[in-house]
């Protein structure tokens, strides 16, 4: 049986430009639905004066969403930093059920650069992540990635650092292809 149902997961620090480069570069040339599932947006429209306040219960209607997607036979992308092996599981029942998972990671040199992003973000009206949370979740979504790596059908990293999105990595079904030796060992130093 052909597998014609896609999940992508965009992944990368807080400030990466999960959203931006994700859904505007890489997404269209992927993903035949417009499904995008993302806790923060979820937050946002559950608390727009403070969507940080609401960040638990956004990530359980996602978790939801994500579900009945599933259950509809539908392609859908998410959002994450991958800070938690909360999508393991979910990436194994989507793949019982046929589906392709393809992981997009978004690699940024630094923590400390994330956090200015994110900054640069809320300036522009953009949401805060407190930059205790933003180490937090930068050092746990490296450590994980190498899990997802494993679990996931395909998957390409990105340093997203610079203005251009950098390939360092190509993962098909039966082989991992390292593009760039040098960003690749920033990652498994």
């Amino acid at each position: 049986m052909a597998q014609d149902n896609q999940i992508h997961i965009i992944a990368g620090p807080n400030g990466a430009g999960k959203s931006s480069h994700a859904r505007i570069t890489l997404l269209p040339d992927f993903l035949s639905s417009n499904e995008f599932v993302n806790a923060d947006e979820i937050a946002k429209i559950l608390s727009p004066e403070n969507p940080e306040k609401s960040a638990i219960e956004a990530g359980r209607l996602m978790l939801k969403k994500m579900d009945f997607l599933l259950e509809s036979k539908m392609n859908f992308a998410l959002e994450t930093t991958l800070s938690a092996k909360t999508y393991l599981n979910f990436i194994a029942k989507a793949q019982q059920r046929d589906y392709k998972v393809n992981l997009i990671f978004l690699k940024l040199q630094s923590a400390e650069l994330a956090k200015i992003r994110v900054q640069n973000r809320v300036s522009k009206g953009g949401h805060n992540i407190e930059p205790s949370v933003i180490d937090r979740r930068f050092q746990r979504g490296l450590s994980n990635l190498k899990d997802y790596l494993s679990v996931v059908d395909t998957a390409s990293i990105y340093e997203a650092s610079g203005p251009e999105l950098l390939e360092i990595v190509k993962k098909n079904e039966s082989q991992l292809v390292i593009l760039n030796e040098k960003l690749w060992k920033e990652i498994y130093a």
